[in-house]
């Protein structure tokens, strides 16, 4: 899944236009989506619409996916930091625990850390991979550990504690700053202590067949250790590393497998837990073959190890779910673009050399999601697009989806913030992007999953690795620069996805504005841009806006000590996303390392420190949180006397809180 968070990144009042087939707000929504608030993170929830419309299989479909998908997420915790289970069951004694004076400021300042900890993931921040660090007193924290009831002060406590307050331990768990070893300095538990980033190119280099047209994803399901001084692999699986969590995932997938809409799906479902008792990553492709060729199933889902930002180098996958269903008037768009796959290949603008002769099963639709799990919470993608693997697509085709009620939850949550008013440059700028910015973000999240992902071909005997801790970022760009290039193009208008021509104009003002300065919102001072999405946002911006210095394509105009992006050109500046693209899609194909090299380290990672003062400063008084994520909705299913399922029930109870420390006591599946 390549994922897309581009919407996070750009809070405005929006409002969406009359086209029939683009996103649509609902301006009457009461939903109450705001849950918490702490450090930079707002939390929301998201509404589940059309729930009850489902059938009753379908219904307890969704109830056993959302359990398989809730029993994965101490598997995520363990793999972004060996120590994360058992400071996360510390800090949660010592939260249910606490005896004393909530007012304290060490218990607020405890409170804040515990809840950064839970939407981590772990100790890190899910973007940056910075450590937290507490502003609580650690002499207020071995005191209350001192306090915790017998039995629940575990051997190691010392230990931790020295892990949660040393800023020198564990300091970030994914390092991509050029010229180190970024296994050694990363804190990830794909890779125990010893193992070396030469060592684990060197292995997977000796394994890797040169002319093998259908290559595994190698590494994605192990952790690498060494044993008399070599490299072994410990796969992920039923009786093998978080054996006790996948068995409780596999018997609810075999439980949901009862409920199957049809036998494709029921397929579907036995062979990813044929996946899970072997390990076996030739099974693991047969498995994301029957999924993307399944475009029949109303439900659908994702659960495993898929993505690979959380590795330095791009290989070991983090474990996620997301359980849907399908949106079915507002796949209209989606379906569109799908059946126009071919046109937009043929006319894209790099070398015909690495196009694909023939696009093979691009299918697409919006979804409404119903449970977030893993590295898909509580921060989520608004547009997925898999299997991953380079082959697949290519001979089997893939699948998109744009996530719709998430996209609306966080529209709804941002009205009247104060970001127009404070960044955009003028009322006529601010006007476009409330016309049109709702409707051409979600085209833009839709070609960039459904078409820029499934673009362009690899040449013959090009390791999908070549690009090594560039892969990512390239990939990103790639997608990113499909999607702006056909916003601007006439056939959206044509086909009847948009009803201005002018209304790409809007998602350029946003990248631009969001590459160049917002985003920057989300860096400490003094550190580099290093989160993947964030690069490639910045090295598409940072490149158009030097390459079109010239013309004066995109202006930076200072206001009484403010800047402000002004764009000049727009026609020219789609000419630019063009170049770019055709160079950026260039490397991928080659696989040219030392190009992408250059383009990243040139556009995509340092950060100018005055800009970024005056960036801060301006957010500060907008009291705009930097990131957001969610809570998940609860699922209760009805049973007659035989305990057959008649019936499940939404609803949505719970504060951020409550459904973290619930889930924690009845998900906890990995012994520690």
């Amino acid at each position: 899944m390549k994922k897309s968070f581009f919407a996070i990144a750009m809070s405005s009042v929006l409002l969406a236009s009359s086209c029939a087939k683009t996103a649509q707000r609902d301006v009457n929504d009461d939903f109450d989506y705001k849950v918490d608030r702490f450090a930079d993170i707002e939390v929301l929830r998201y509404k589940v619409p059309d729930f009850d419309s489902l059938t009753v299989n379908q219904k307890a479909l969704v109830y056993y996916l959302t359990e398989a998908a809730l029993w994965g997420r101490d598997i995520l915790w363990d793999q972004n930091y060996v120590n994360n289970l058992a400071i996360r069951d510390l800090l949660e004694g010592v939260y249910t625990n606490y005896k004393g004076d909530k007012e304290n400021a060490d218990f607020k300042a405890f409170e804040t850390y515990i809840k950064q900890v839970w939407f981590g993931n772990g100790i890190h921040h899910h973007y940056s991979t910075d450590k937290f660090i507490p502003t609580f007193s650690r002499e207020f924290f071995t005191e209350q550990i001192a306090e915790l009831p017998e039995g629940m002060i575990p051997a190691n406590a010392d230990e931790l504690v020295e892990v949660i307050f040393n800023p020198g331990i564990a300091a970030k768990r994914v390092n991509q700053a050029a010229g180190q070893d970024l296994i050694a300095t990363s804190a990830n538990n794909f890779y125990e202590s010893g193992v070396t980033q030469n060592e684990v190119e060197k292995y997977y280099a000796s394994i890797k067949k040169a002319d093998d047209s259908t290559p595994i994803s190698y590494g994605l399901n192990t952790r690498i250790r060494k044993a008399d001084g070599k490299i072994v692999e410990e796969p992920y699986r039923l009786g093998g590393l978080y054996g006790d969590a996948i068995a409780h995932i596999v018997e609810n997938l075999d439980s949901a497998s009862n409920y199957a809409e049809n036998n494709a799906q029921r397929a579907i479902i036995r062979s990813l837990i044929d996946f899970y008792t072997t390990g076996d990553l030739k099974t693991f492709d047969e498995y994301s073959i029957l999924w993307a060729e399944d475009t029949d199933s109303q439900v659908d889902f994702i659960n495993g190890f898929i993505e690979s930002y959380g590795d330095p180098l791009g290989m070991k996958g983090s474990w996620e779910s997301i359980v849907n269903f399908k949106n079915i008037p507002a796949s209209e768009r989606t379906e569109t673009l799908s059946a126009n796959a071919q046109w937009f290949e043929d006319n894209s603008p790099v070398d015909s050399i690495f196009k694909k002769k023939e696009v093979k099963g691009v299918s697409a639709k919006v979804i409404t999601a119903a449970i977030l799990a893993g590295d898909a919470y509580p921060s989520t993608p608004i547009g997925i697009n898999l299997p991953n693997a380079n082959w697949i697509r290519a001979a089997h085709g893939s699948k998109s989806v744009t996530l719709e009620n998430i996209t609306q939850a966080y529209d709804a949550a941002s009205h009247g913030n104060g970001f127009n008013e404070e960044f955009v440059i003028d009322a006529e700028t601010s006007q476009l992007l409330d016309d049109y910015l709702f409707i051409t973000d979600n085209l833009h999240t839709d070609l960039h999953e459904c078409l820029g992902h499934g673009s362009g071909r690899l040449l013959p005997g090009v390791d999908p690795d070549a690009l090594k801790v560039h892969g990512s970022t390239i990939e990103e760009a790639r997608a990113d620069l499909f999607a702006l290039y056909y916003l601007a193009d006439p056939k959206l208008v044509e086909i009847g996805l948009l009803d201005n021509p002018e209304a790409y104009k809007a998602e350029y003002y946003k990248y631009i504005l969001n590459g160049l300065m917002t985003q920057l919102m989300r860096i400490e001072p003094g550190k580099d841009v290093e989160e993947a999405h964030m690069r490639n946002r910045k090295l598409i911006a940072e490149w158009a806006y030097e390459h079109g210095k010239d013309a004066n394509v995109i202006e930076l105009i200072n206001r009484d000590g403010k800047t402000f992006v002004k764009i000049n050109d727009y026609e020219a500046l789609r000419g630019l996303f063009g170049k770019l693209l055709a160079e950026i899609q260039r490397i991928r194909s080659t696989g040219d390392y030392e190009a992408a090299t250059n383009l990243v380290e040139t556009y995509a990672v340092k950060v100018d420190p005055s800009l970024h003062k005056e960036i801060l400063d301006r957010y500060a008084g907008l009291d705009i949180a930097p990131y957001k994520g969610f809570v998940n909705p609860v699922y209760t299913p009805v049973r007659d006397e035989n305990g057959r399922i008649t019936d499940v029930t939404i609803s949505y109870p719970e504060n951020y809180v409550e459904q973290m420390l619930r889930y924690s006591k009845n998900y906890s599946g990995i012994k520690h």
